[in-house]
């Protein structure tokens, strides 16, 4: 018996230790860099766009399919002998040469994706921000067949004017995003802002709306050439208002005239009626006239408690502010007619 013993002894040492170099051998050969096609170059990441709910064997053949060169039955089953192969997240990865079976479940583990921003300037207006997204990289263009009301609708507010619904902000959104996901995310971000904005409103306002105040602060944006005069033209612009008074200001007049302007405002122009003509018409026009920065809303229910019901621009950026008609003038005879 005891040879048998010894010889069972022996078959066990010789299991145990080929167990061990097969682990061991196992964890070197997955932590090698992964086998990547020649077409594939270091400036080239393999792209991977996992979806919610994808299986570990669904996500290899993914994988394999994306150019990945390690077998699929070994990438499953490290996948699954990790214990995270249920912990890997949905969203867009760059793969980049050299990466290893290890780091990769490490990456997808982590929900390390490829993120790509966009910046939207104030004082744009929305075709703007519509072309700056269409000319953006790694973006779905989702939004590019549609008109101007199947985009409202597609981002959530169908039957809104896209005129100032996007709130300036750089925005980051996963690689190969679609056009009307990032839309969406910049016109969240203004209801948030403008809801922020509106509960901060001065209680003696003449407006009676969040939408009101929108209107007030992109022209205010559109009016304001140095930041520190923004609440002085918002407290003009709001005296206007309580008194009746037209608003008189030249951006409203030029977006209403639209592609029809050459760069060069003419007297027939302000005395050409549209609805967005503040010196044929009172009040407020029918919509934003532009992106409105924050600093702009604050100024237009926060305003300064000013008297003046003037300004002109100086040239050098700044507004010169009059209470009179006959200070004004003066002021324009000075700043602008003896320049």
């Amino acid at each position: 018996m005891m040879p048998v013993k010894r010889v069972l002894m022996g078959l066990l040492a010789l299991f145990l230790m080929m167990v061990l170099l097969s682990a061991a051998a196992a964890w070197v050969w997955m932590d090698r860099p992964l086998g990547m096609p020649s077409a594939v170059s270091a400036e080239k990441p393999l792209d991977v766009n996992i979806a919610p709910g994808t299986s570990a064997r669904a996500l290899v053949g993914q994988l394999t399919r994306a150019g990945i060169d390690t077998p699929d039955w070994a990438l499953f089953a490290y996948f699954r002998l990790s214990g995270d192969s249920r912990r890997i997240q949905a969203g867009s990865y760059e793969l980049v040469p050299g990466l290893t079976p290890k780091r990769l479940l490490d990456k997808l583990v982590r929900g390390d994706q490829a993120f790509r921003q966009i910046t939207l300037i104030e004082g744009w207006n929305y075709r703007q921000v519509f072309q700056a997204i269409e000319s953006a990289r790694d973006v779905q263009q989702d939004t590019a067949s549609m008109d101007v009301p199947a985009i409202m609708a597609a981002i959530g507010k169908p039957g809104v004017h896209p005129e100032g619904q996007f709130f300036p902000d750089t925005y980051r959104f996963p690689k190969y995003a679609k056009a009307s996901s990032v839309l969406r995310m910049a016109s969240l971000a203004l209801d948030r802002n403008l809801a922020q904005v509106w509960a901060q409103r001065d209680s003696d306002l003449p407006l009676k709306s969040p939408h009101e105040a929108l209107i007030l602060a992109s022209i205010i944006e559109k009016e304001t050439g140095a930041p520190q005069d923004r609440a002085d033209i918002g407290g003009v612009f709001v005296n206007r208002l309580r008194i009746g008074m037209r608003l008189q200001t030249d951006p409203t007049v030029i977006y209403g005239l639209g592609e029809r302007f050459d760069g060069n405002l003419r007297k027939v122009d302000l005395q050409t009626d549209t609805a967005y003509n503040s010196y044929t018409r009172a009040g407020l026009p029918p919509t934003p006239i532009a992106m409105p920065s924050l600093a702009s809303m604050l100024a237009a229910v926060q305003p300064s408690d000013t008297k003046a019901l003037y300004f002109v621009a100086r040239g050098d950026g700044t507004s010169q502010f009059s209470l009179t008609l006959a200070e004004h003038n003066a002021a324009v005879q000075r700043f602008i007619l003896n320049r």
